[in-house]
């Protein structure tokens, strides 16, 4: 499925989960809101030397009363990562991190824990990431090569894994139509293992994704 696709079918599902929150009325509270933020990026693997990266994201998201303390939040959320991978020339004069960059859409289905419903609460739970290549931000430097290697060039390790799957966990503030968020995803997937079936000097890779998600919520 195209990511646009992907994306109708996700958005259309979070009308219908607000639909549903509405028909629960617990509370009477079931909202839609917007979200973005910032995300901080690295992949933790000893195959690369990475340097962690400056991206953002946004979407659309869910949330809704389910039962005493707990609130459900779906979302659908477009992400663009960024990350540095550390090459040389073939002279090995020039060496510097290659910046990369991944396009993709998160879908999420979290549990909250408020605390202080409205105000602040704990969330937690699973998401799916589709995804494209690492792309080369600069088409110059596709023969260079990755540090640790004689024959992998910066051209070799762009296709990484499309489908990932990651966990996370954060905090949010704020008021009932406002609030601010600090999340941690780590992918349980290892978005390395496409690398795997290229017939690269490396046959073994293996990468776990690390993301810091500084956002906000506005709900309608």
């Amino acid at each position: 499925m195209s990511l646009s696709k992907l994306s109708f079918v996700t958005i259309f599902f979070l009308f219908v989960i607000q639909f549903g929150f509405a028909q629960r009325n617990y509370d009477d509270y079931n909202k839609l809101g917007l979200t973005g933020g910032i995300t901080l990026f690295d992949i933790s693997t000893t195959d690369l030397v990475t340097e962690q990266g400056t991206g953002f994201t946004g979407g659309f998201t869910a949330r809704g009363a389910f039962r005493n303390q707990f609130d459900l939040i779906y979302g659908i959320n477009f992400i663009n990562s960024n990350i540095g991978v550390a090459a040389r020339d073939i002279t090995g004069l020039d060496q510097q991190s290659l910046e990369y960059t991944i396009q993709g859409v998160q879908i999420n289905f979290l549990g909250s824990y408020n605390i202080i419903r409205h105000h602040l609460s704990i969330e937690f739970g699973p998401l799916l990431q589709v995804n494209g290549k690492m792309k080369l931000q600069s088409e110059r430097f596709e023969g260079y090569i990755i540090d640790g290697y004689n024959t992998i060039t910066a051209r070799d390790i762009e296709d990484i894994s499309k489908v990932n799957f990651r966990v996370l966990g954060g905090i949010t503030a704020g008021i009932e139509g406002v609030r601010l968020s600090a999340q941690y995803q780590y992918g349980v997937s290892n978005m390395l293992s496409a690398l795997n079936d290229k017939n690269l000097e490396n046959t073994n890779f293996e990468g776990n994704s690390s993301t810091i998600v500084l956002g906000a919520a506005i709900y309608f």
